[in-house]
């Protein structure tokens, strides 16, 4: 595999634009796969591609419209203080219906609407790569920080209000970084290559890792990796990302189930 196209000046930009992103999603999906809202992703992705879609049309960047639309759907699910799978369910046929309904009505939307689902990797500029360090510098601060919060939730749910804890606080503010991640991923990878990366790594991380931590570093791990194979091969063999992407990762948890069935240590 030529590895030289990675570092072409052309695919330069976005190459590093996604590389940000496949950090960051496996992160979060560990995070929505402990609170067993792992549906969070392809909720806030179809709402995320809503708000792009209408944001195109009305002449704001795609990663600008796709950030207000995930996160107004997050902030409104965190302040109604709504868990579980359900409320993302709702997510996405709201997004579906906007998005579809967006696109019949603009000009152009049917090829956006397309763009958005395949990705737009390849087309990313200097404000998709803005986007992307914004998202890794919070994911940076962000997830050491919620992390632990967020587990003791998970572990020990009726701790905060015993002690009278604002768990509210970072409840929101994970939900909004979930947003903008997926926003974020929405707008550049794809709708289902950023809910692969939410969904895949953190899969085969809580089924292989041995600690916390390490499921964490797996995630990002596997991520990364899967991202960076995907790109090559998809320049390699002149295909579509979107597609290659989830193809690799979907190989790698393949691979991991069958690690996980044959362990000696079972």
């Amino acid at each position: 595999m030529d590895t030289g196209l990675l570092f072409d000046p052309l695919f330069r930009l976005p190459f590093v634009t996604g590389l940000l992103v496949a950090a960051v999603l496996p992160l979060l999906g560990v995070l929505l796969m402990l609170r067993e809202e792992w549906l969070a992703a392809l909720g806030l992705a179809h709402l995320a591609a809503a708000g792009a879609l209408a944001g195109l049309a009305a002449g704001v960047p795609a990663v600008a419209g796709a950030a207000l639309g995930a996160a107004l759907g997050g902030g409104v699910k965190a302040l109604a203080q709504a868990r579980g799978n359900a409320a993302y369910g709702f997510m996405i046929l709201i997004g579906w219906s906007a998005m579809m309904l967006a696109a019949a009505n603009t000009p152009v939307g049917d090829a956006l609407g397309h763009a958005l689902v395949d990705g737009q990797l390849y087309f990313s500029g200097v404000t998709e790569l803005t986007a992307s360090l914004i998202l890794a510098a919070l994911a940076g601060l962000g997830v050491p920080w919620l992390g632990p919060k967020l587990v003791r939730a998970r572990l020990f749910p009726r701790h905060d209000r015993a002690n009278r804890l604002p768990a509210w606080r970072w409840h929101l503010g994970f939900d909004l970084l979930a947003a903008l991640g997926m926003a974020v991923g929405t707008a550049t990878l794809g709708l289902m290559g950023a809910f692969a990366l939410v969904l895949v790594p953190a899969w085969i991380g809580f089924r292989i890792a041995p600690a916390w931590r390490w499921t964490l570093a797996l995630g990002a791990l596997i991520g990364v990796g899967g991202y960076v194979g995907a790109f090559a091969l998809a320049l390699r063999l002149d295909q579509p990302f979107g597609p290659v992407l989830v193809a690799v990762l979907l190989a790698g948890a393949a691979l991991a189930a069958l690690i996980v069935r044959l362990a000696p240590w079972r």
